[in-house]
C-alpha cells in the first residue's frame, strides 16, 4: 500500500516543483509567482524502492473567513488529515518566516507526523536558512531541492520508517535487524562464560588464566525469536599496563566493538565492581553514545547480597552520575542463577535508547522543568529558554533554543538532563544537548536574524554632502 504524502508549505517555497520531482513528470504547474496552486492535486509516484501517493496543497495563508484564500485553507488542511505523513516544506533561502511558524504550530498540534524540508537549499546562500529551520520544532531538517533534486536519499530514509504501519513516532527498529550486544570488562571478570551460558553452548574459550579472549568474538543468536549478535571481547586493563603489541591490537579491537555496538554490558566481578578500570569503561561507553547495563558477575560468592547490592548502587549513583539510572543485574553465569533477567534489561536499554519524544511533550517538559528550576541570570540578565526539539535517536539528541545559550552554565545542562531521564523514564540513557541562540538583529553589524553572520564587518559611513552627523573634512586654510 502506498504510503500518502502531504507536501504542505507557504505560498512559493517549491511545494509543486517538489511534487512533479516526486511524481517524476509535470502534473503541477509551477511559476515564480506565488498562489499558482489553489486545489489540492494527488498523483502517484515513488521515491527509490518506496511508492507514494502525492498531495500537493496550495500555499498556507493565514485567514480564517469566507475569502478564496481561506478557502484555499481549508483545502490544505483537509489535506493534512489525510494524509499518513506531512512533509512541511520551507525556502531556505528566504529563511523561516512568520507564516512559517504559524503553519509549524498548526501542524504540532494535530499530532499527524511530520518531517521538515529546507528547500532550495543548493548552494552556500541557504545554509543559514537551514539551521534556522531547528526554531520550528518539528526536528533537524532535511535540506533538499525539488529542482535539482538533491536531498533525496535523506528524504526517503525519513519517509522509510513510517512506510509499513505508518507510526505515529520515528523509529529505527527492525524486527528482521540483530541487536548488536558488545560484552566488556575487565580480564577474567566472566565474561566469556556469561556469553556460554546465554547461548547455551561452549562457545568461548574459558578458564581461571586471565587474558584468554584475544579477538572481538562476534556469536549470532536467537533470543525469544529476535536475533542478536553478541560480541565477546577481550579484557581492557589500564592504558599504563598495557605494554605487549598483541595486547594493544586486542584492546583496540574491544573499543571497535564498543563503538559499532548498540548495547554495552560491562561485566564487573562481584568482589571488586566499579574499580577505576570500570569507571573509565563506562565512562567511554557514555562518551561513544551507547547503552549501557551494568552485570555483576559471580554473584553466587557473595556472602552479603543485600547489603553489597545497596552498596553498588551506591557508588554507581556516585562515581558514574552521567549515566544515572543504568540498570544494574547481578547473576552467576557459573551456575545460572538470576541470568534470564540480564536480556530483558539489555532490551529496555536498547528500546530507550531508540526512543523518540514528540515535539510537543517535551516542550510542555521544557515549560515545568524551567517554572521548577530557572536558569541562573549572566551579568544581570537571565537565560531564558524558548524552545526545544529532538535532533536524532540512539542516543536521543535534542537541541534547545535560549537567549544566551553560549552562556548556559554546564551544570544546569546537566539538570535538563536528569530531569529528562526522570520525566520520560529513560534511566541511565545517554543524551546529548546542544544550546544555541537566535542572533540580534540589532547588534553590531546588523546580522539577519539567524543568517550566522557573526564575522561580518559592518561598513564605515561614507562622508557625503549634506549628511547628517558625520564631520567632512576641514577645508585647507591656505587655499584661496
Amino acid at each position: 500500500m502506498p504510503l500518502k504524502l502531504a507536501i504542505v508549505g507557504r505560498p512559493n517555497v517549491g511545494k509543486s516543483t517538489l511534487f512533479n520531482r516526486l511524481a517524476g513528470k509535470k502534473l503541477a504547474i509551477v511559476d515564480d509567482r506565488p498562489g499558482v496552486t489553489r486545489d489540492r492535486r494527488e498523483g502517484s509516484g515513488s521515491l527509490g524502492a518506496l511508492e507514494l501517493e502525492l498531495i500537493d496543497t496550495a500555499g498556507f495563508e493565514d485567514v480564517d473567513d469566507d475569502s478564496l484564500q481561506a478557502r484555499m485553507r481549508s483545502q490544505t488542511e483537509r489535506a493534512v488529515d489525510d494524509a499518513d505523513v506531512c512533509l512541511f516544506i520551507y525556502d531556505a533561502r528566504a529563511g523561516v518566516t512568520p507564516l512559517d511558524r504559524i503553519f509549524a504550530e498548526l501542524l504540532r498540534k494535530r499530532d499527524k507526523p511530520v518531517i521538515l524540508g529546507a528547500n532550495k537549499s543548493e548552494g552556500k546562500a541557504s545554509q543559514a536558512g537551514v539551521g534556522e529551520g531547528h526554531a520550528l520544532g518539528l526536528g533537524e531538517p532535511l535540506p533538499i531541492s525539488g529542482e535539482h533534486g538533491e536531498g533525496m536519499s535523506d528524504l526517503y530514509e525519513a519517509l522509510l520508517p513510517y512506510s509499513d504501519a505508518f507510526r505515529d513516532e520515528l523509529t529505527d527498529e527492525d524486527p528482521g535487524k540483530p541487536v548488536r550486544i558488545a560484552i566488556v570488562g575487565r580480564p577474567n571478570a566472566g565474561k566469556s562464560t556469561l556469553v556460554n551460558r546465554l547461548i547455551g553452548e561452549e562457545r568461548m574459550l574459558t578458564g581461571p588464566e586471565a587474558g584468554i579472549t584475544r579477538d572481538a568474538i562476534p556469536v549470532d543468536w536467537t533470543y525469544e525469536d529476535r536475533p542478536v549478535r553478541l560480541v565477546d571481547t577481550a579484557g581492557l586493563r589500564r592504558k599504563a599496563r598495557v605494554q605487549e603489541q598483541l595486547e594493544k591490537l586486542s584492546t583496540s579491537d574491544t573499543i571497535r566493538a564498543i563503538t559499532f555496538a548498540e548495547v554495552v554490558i560491562l561485566v564487573m566481578d562481584a568482589a571488586n565492581a566499579f574499580e577505576t578500570q570500570d569507571l573509565q569503561i563506562a565512562d567511554l561507553v557514555e562518551r561513544e553514545g551507547r547503552a549501557l547495563v551494568y552485570c555483576i558477575a559471580k554473584w553466587d560468592l557473595v556472602e552479603s547480597p543485600q547489603a553489597r547490592l545497596a552498596e553498588l548502587r551506591e557508588i554507581a549513583e556516585r562515581q558514574l552520575p552521567q549515566v544515572r539510572g543504568t540498570p544494574l543485574v547481578t547473576l552467576s553465569a557459573e551456575t545460572g542463577r538470576s541470568v534470564d533477567k540480564l536480556m530483558p534489561a539489555v532490551f529496555k536499554a536498547h528500546a530507550n535508547w531508540s526512543v523518540k519524544v514528540k515535539t510537543r511533550d517535551l516542550n510542555d517538559w521544557l515549560a515545568m522543568a524551567v517554572q521548577r528550576h530557572p536558569p541562573p541570570a549572566v551579568n544581570g540578565k537571565r537565560i531564558k529558554p524558548k524552545y526545544m526539539a529532538q535532533t536524532k535517536t540512539r542516543p536521543p539528541t535534542f537541541v534547545l533554543f535560549a537567549s544566551r545559550a553560549d552562556q548556559l552554565p554546564d551544570s544546569y545542562r546537566r539538570y535538563l538532563i536528569n530531569s529528562l531521564r526522570e520525566s520520560f523514564d529513560l534511566p541511565g540513557v545517554p543524551m546529548r544537548i546542544s544550546v544555541k541562540s537566535n542572533k540580534n538583529p540589532f547588534a553590531e553589524g546588523g546580522e539577519k536574524h539567524g543568517a550566522g553572520t557573526d564575522n561580518v564587518r559592518p561598513k564605515r559611513p561614507v562622508a557625503r554632502k549634506g549628511a547628517p552627523g558625520l564631520r567632512r573634512k576641514a577645508p585647507n586654510s591656505s587655499a584661496k
